[in-house]
């Protein structure tokens, strides 16, 4: 249709259009008519549980999302010190590794005769530590980062050659007690 048929149409129709609004309680009577006539559940019950469903949703997206930005907006410790220095962060993987092999090989040394000293050995390394762990926070907060970098590596070589000397002692008290069971004689 050209734009002349359609502005002639609606012309012609002019005053004809139903423009008022319908009388209160109009879906009311609609809808019960609607269900005797088709013996139908009423549209209307569903939107009462349909609003309060979707407020609940949206309040525990917006919680997710601010709690995800909160946490997410404080890096690690061992994060901060990669980004200060990365080598650090690769050097500590490869201690950390390394101190957690010669732990795990001390403590199925253990026995009656070996455990007071392994456990004083387990207090000196919780010690040992806390010691890097205030380190971490000196590189932190902006300190002399050669000398405390230097200090953290200390630090490490300290903690294995403590477990390495244990774990020759723990030997020595095992060959020690075999030495004494061979020469026993029942």
């Amino acid at each position: 249709m050209k734009k002349e048929n359609l502005e002639t149409l609606f012309k012609n129709l002019e005053g004809s259009f139903d423009m008022e609004e319908p009388k209160v309680g109009h879906e009311e009577r609609f809808l019960e008519r609607l269900n005797n006539n088709q013996q139908t559940v009423s549209l209307h019950k569903r939107k009462t549980w349909w609003k309060p469903l979707s407020i609940a949703a949206s309040i525990v997206l917006l919680i997710s999302v601010g709690t995800g930005l909160f946490f997410k907006s404080t890096p690690s410790i061992d994060e901060q010190v990669a980004e200060i220095s990365p080598e650090a962060s690769q050097t500590e993987f490869y201690f950390v590794n390394l101190i957690n092999e010669q732990i795990k090989q001390l403590e199925s040394e253990s026995t009656p005769e070996t455990q007071k000293i392994i456990d004083d050995t387990l207090f000196q390394l919780k010690k040992l530590e806390t010691n890097y762990e205030v380190l971490e926070q000196d590189l932190l907060k902006g300190g002399n980062s050669k000398l405390i970098l230097s200090a953290m590596i200390t630090n490490f070589q300290t903690r294995i050659d403590l477990l390495q000397e244990v774990l020759n002692q723990v030997e020595r008290i095992k060959n020690l007690k075999n030495y004494d069971d061979e020469n026993f004689t029942i």
